[in-house]
């Protein structure tokens, strides 16, 4: 069992590596600001909407190619290296050559059978090459779990947050204005982008593993590596299918303009998911840690404490982002405001989804099978809300805004379920309470809707301008005195003080 200095040190570590990346959460909002000016402003809603249609086959399968080593490669390393260095590079290396097989099979059908990529048509012939993306994604993902596993989160930024939103934006204006290319830049301009994250986090990853020795990959070890994966890719391609489903049945259901201004908000409101992600590559090791020695009530303590650091920033932003949302979706052009109700369901089903990731990141490891069939089950719900809700808003005439709310309307309603199923069954297997609701955060929201509201009244560019600011500073200012004690603004502080590691980790 370990000790409380011990549970402290983890929330320590936890808090490092969430701050990194909430660093990088900033930083990459910066980036993905130019992308989606020249994605809207340039290539236009339906062209944005047929590029956004073709990206959720790519994005699931070549999750499901990474066979969940986001998450399971800490198991494994943990588990099959031990102290080994040379066994851990051998067992990374294992995964690596298992991805590329999958990849290479996922890519070779795509390329034969194209058409569920392209359910309202391509913009150019380049497109079908997006394909090509999937090994890169897939080898990327597991090399950020292997750097994730020695504690480097920095890798994880300057690839996430730096290089691939930065080089997606520059090569699409780039490849808008290259003859022969305009129709074709958004597809371009994402290839470049996956291949530099792939040589960004290549060349740490080869400083700390190497390459292996004597390694000799065994078709049995291949075989029960897979099936061992398997219900962690299906709980990894689920949840991340709940954000892509409403985009693909959009696809099917709605003009390429609706797809379009939905993706548009979607891109703005994943900014807080991309926040919530920040805290899986360095809870992964210390939740492995915590299971081997079997503390149980550790576990608890650190869901909670994250729960609560997620859920506490995640409705701030939403706020921030929501409550000027007209100008916010209106920075894109006239024809975006129509997805401002999209955009605040979306922002909304963040805020819901937070307890149900973090409480999936410990039942991958204690309750797979359990997992993967609620997850299958939120995911079931999901489609049959978005078609009847896309198609309610159609038959009464409203409009493609309102088809993408209801979209989107769906997403937050199917994420609030899984969020309850998943902490109350996490909480009954550990033995231990996992809420992560304070009633602080409904002061700070209050405080921060009457400041939001009144900048409504003023032109928008002073909604923009200064009302985001007074409407973040109005609740930070609550969340911070009602809301956090002393272990919780262990998040804040690069050195953690002495007092503060004798504290109880419990909130």
């Amino acid at each position: 069992m370990s000790t409380e200095s011990e549970t402290n040190d983890d929330l320590a570590t936890l808090a490092k590596g969430g701050r990194t990346n909430t660093i990088g959460f900033v930083v990459r909002l910066i980036a993905r600001i130019p992308f989606l000016v020249f994605a809207t402003r340039l290539y236009g809603a339906e062209a944005l909407g047929r590029f956004a249609s073709a990206l959720v086959l790519i994005e699931i399968v070549a999750l499901i190619c990474s066979l969940g080593e986001k998450r399971g490669l800490a198991q494994r390393l943990s588990e099959g290296a031990g102290d080994d260095r040379s066994a851990e590079t051998n067992l990374v290396y294992d995964g690596m050559l298992l991805a590329l097989i999958y990849s290479a099979i996922a890519a070779g059908a795509l390329l034969v059978f194209p058409e569920p990529m392209f359910p309202n048509g391509m913009n150019s012939s380049w497109d079908i090459w997006l394909v090509a993306t999937i090994p890169a994604f897939a080898v990327t993902e597991i090399l950020l779990a292997a750097q994730a596993y020695r504690f480097d989160i920095a890798t994880t930024v300057r690839t996430r947050a730096v290089v691939e939103p930065w080089t997606i934006s520059i090569a699409a204006g780039v490849f808008f204005y290259v003859p022969g290319l305009r129709d074709a830049g958004l597809a371009l301009a994402f290839i470049v982008s996956i291949y530099a994250g792939l040589l960004t986090v290549l060349w740490p990853f080869l400083r700390t593993y190497g390459l292996p020795k004597d390694w000799v990959p065994s078709a049995r070890a291949m075989l029960a590596m897979s099936s061992r994966a398997f219900p962690i890719v299906g709980a990894d391609a689920i949840e991340r299918g709940t954000r892509l489903l409403d985009i693909f049945i959009l696809g099917i259901f709605a003009p390429p303009q609706a797809v379009g201004i939905y993706y548009a908000a979607q891109q703005i409101a994943s900014l807080p998911q991309k926040l919530k992600t920040s805290f899986e590559p360095i809870l992964s090791p210390v939740i492995t840690k915590n299971l081997r020695i079997g503390n149980m009530e550790a576990i608890a303590a650190q869901v909670r404490q994250v729960g609560f650091w997620i859920i506490a920033v995640q409705l701030g932003i939403a706020l921030v982002l929501g409550l000027p949302g007209e100008a916010v979706m209106g920075l894109w052009g006239p024809d975006y405001v129509a997805g401002t109700a999209a955009l605040a369901f979306l922002l909304a089903a963040e805020v819901v989804a937070s307890l149900a990731v973090v409480s999936e990141g410990v039942l991958v490891y204690i309750a797979r099978k359990r997992n993967l069939a609620i997850s299958v089950g939120i995911i079931a719900l999901q489609a049959g809300l978005t078609v009847g809700l896309i198609l309610a808003a159609r038959n009464a005439g409203l409009g493609a805004g309102y088809e993408a709310a209801g979209a989107a309307g769906a997403l937050m309603l199917a994420l609030a379920a899984s969020s309850l199923v998943k902490a109350l069954l996490l909480g009954r297997l550990l033995g231990a309470p996992v809420t992560t609701w304070r009633w602080a955060l409904v002061y700070a929201a209050a405080a921060a809707v009457v400041v939001g509201h009144a900048f409504t009244y003023l032109p928008e560019w002073i909604e923009l301008v200064f009302g985001i600011p007074a409407v973040l500073g109005t609740y930070a200012a609550v969340i911070w005195r009602r809301g956090f004690g002393e272990e919780d603004k262990v998040l804040f502080r690069k050195n953690v003080a002495p007092a503060a590691e004798d504290a109880s980790p419990d909130t």
